[in-house]
């Protein structure tokens, strides 16, 4: 099944930019059907970014023009570029995989998730 680990976050500005990374470890499937997902203090874990089957690409209202997710085979990774960040882009954020890789009819429940990285912007 593998797992995820994530590198990068931290704290910045509003206006700045940071880059999420997760790298998959022993995960045998090609970099789609994954997705950043993140949870603001006291609200409910929301999808930010994904990647279906086809390599499609999902993004949140909030965040689209702003937020680019992008997939790495080669080197097994999945960022996630974060620019013009906002005070209330900050929350943890957590990249998830489908294991299965997906069906013909798309892409199964999320099963693997990382340990989830901080970002913090400050007004």
């Amino acid at each position: 099944q593998g797992h995820l680990v994530h590198s990068g976050g931290g704290s910045v500005q509003a206006g700045g930019s940071l880059r999420l990374s997760c790298k998959a470890v022993g995960y045998t499937y090609s970099m789609y059907c994954m997705a950043w997902f993140r949870q603001r203090p006291g609200k409910e874990r929301e999808e930010v970014a994904s990647i279906d089957t086809d390599f499609s690409r999902k993004y949140a209202d909030s965040v689209k023009g702003r937020f680019t997710i992008s997939p790495n085979d080669g080197e097994r990774t999945l960022t996630l570029q974060m620019n013009d960040l906002r005070p209330d882009d900050s929350a943890m954020y957590y990249c998830a995989a489908d294991s299965s890789g997906g069906s013909s009819t798309g892409c199964r429940p999320y099963d693997v998730w990382g340990q989830g990285t901080q970002v913090t912007v400050s007004s």
